[in-house]
């Protein structure tokens, strides 16, 4: 190989299938036996029989190609796991009844404040290891287990300085309005005034987020305290994104839709007024399906209907200690295609290139085209269908971002 060339310039032959979002034709792309040109971790080319003497040669033995995930809903700052609430779930109790018992996020909330920073931080690069074994190769991160001015800072803190030595791609979110702290239950405005005039601002200065959440939902955060946050973090320049219509229909759907949020997350109660909303604010339904599968509900998120409403449907983990414990989007491609009707290419692009709008960076990720990042997973298998079929499987063989290999699997193809 040439002096000139950087170790993330190779030709990937013997693809089986390339499967990818076509920017041009606006439509998934199932490509057979082409190969990839990647030069200095870019793609610079898809096609056949193409050669360049001077670039190594790497084969992908007849196997999927596919862009790696986006996964664009992740709650990865935290301490402790809550498998005893699984079991509460699994004996009649509800997720708002666990939480009035103390559990749910409060109960993450305090044992955050139990870990040293030196320990989180090996706990929180360990989880983005994670979602590099699952071929997830860019994620959106949200603060939220903290829950005061200092803790939520460090979270955004933590992630940052993660971000800038691994090579798991993030763009990270503000959620100091996941839930009231127990002294400021009946105190709402004081909670409130402290996000609005201590937080968000000190975000903004450290450059610490991308976008601000909040969980807009019945006995959480009202729409009139959810627009005051939200109002706010657009004013300071930040990107909005919002839980909504989870568990019950409020309004959260119509507020994204009046202040310009990027994203609306959950919708497994959006009703036909939220779903004009949608439509309306050209609104990003992010969908996260393991969430329904972990709580033990059969009440999913209307994908099918959304997706032929002509919304760019997104699909996303949840990854989070109480409500989803999984950091794989095979499983939630599975989900996708199982519980909410959409077919698998659909679910594919779901994704990869729907959630990559979600993060305002489909310019560079979310598909493998030229001048697009060299993001990619090699599977176990030779036909897309492969992703969804494979239930538990350890079907990734390599996954790759920028170029450079981050995790091969020990075992052969």
């Amino acid at each position: 190989m040439s002096k000139n060339l950087s170790a993330n310039s190779f030709i990937l032959k013997n693809i089986g299938e390339l499967v990818t979002f076509d920017t041009q034709s606006q439509t998934m792309r199932v490509a057979q036996s082409v190969e990839m040109v990647v030069r200095d971790g870019m793609i610079m080319e898809i096609g056949r029989d193409l050669d360049s003497p001077e670039l190594k040669r790497l084969d992908a033995n007849g196997n999927l190609v596919t862009p790696g995930f986006v996964d664009v809903h992740t709650h990865p700052v935290f301490n402790a796991t809550r498998e005893k609430e699984f079991e509460m779930r699994l004996m009649g109790k509800s997720y708002q009844q666990i939480a009035e018992a103390g559990g749910g996020i409060i109960s993450s909330a305090r044992s955050l404040q139990e870990i040293s920073r030196p320990a989180l931080e090996r706990k929180v690069r360990s989880r983005l290891d994670g979602f590099l074994r699952q071929g997830t190769t860019t994620i959106e991160a949200k603060s939220g287990y903290a829950l005061s001015v200092e803790g939520e800072l460090e979270s955004l803190r933590l992630l940052k300085k993660l971000a800038l030595h691994h090579p798991l791609e993030m763009r990270r979110t503000f959620l100091g309005a996941h839930d009231y702290p127990p002294e400021y239950k009946d105190n709402h405005e004081a909670y409130l005034d402290l996000i609005v005039e201590k937080m968000l601002p000190q975000v903004v200065r450290e450059n610490l987020a991308d976008f601000c959440d909040v969980f807009c939902e019945e006995g959480v955060f009202s729409v009139p305290e959810s627009r005051q946050v939200l109002e706010a973090a657009k004013f300071l320049g930040l990107g909005l994104r919002i839980h909504a219509d989870e568990f019950k229909s409020i309004g959260a759907v119509r507020l994204a839709s009046q202040l310009g949020a990027i994203s609306a997350d959950h919708l497994t109660t959006i009703t036909e007024e939220g779903i004009t909303a949608l439509i309306e604010g050209n609104i990003i339904p992010v969908l996260l399906p393991a969430t329904t599968f972990f709580l033990g509900s059969d009440q999913y998120a209307p994908a099918r209907r959304l997706w032929d409403e002509g919304l760019p449907v997104a699909i996303a983990t949840d990854f989070n200690p109480g409500s989803s414990m999984t950091q794989s989007m095979a499983l939630v491609i599975t989900l996708a295609c199982l519980k909410m009707h959409l077919h698998p290419l659909e679910a594919l692009q779901a994704a990869t290139y729907n959630a990559a709008q979600s993060l305002k960076m489909e310019s560079k990720i979310g598909s493998l085209e030229s001048g697009k990042q060299a993001d990619f997973i090699i599977w176990k298998f030779s036909h897309y269908q492969g992703i969804p079929y494979f239930l538990g499987f350890p079907a990734i063989y390599s996954v790759w971002k920028k170029g450079q290999v981050t995790w091969r699997d020990v075992h052969p193809i």
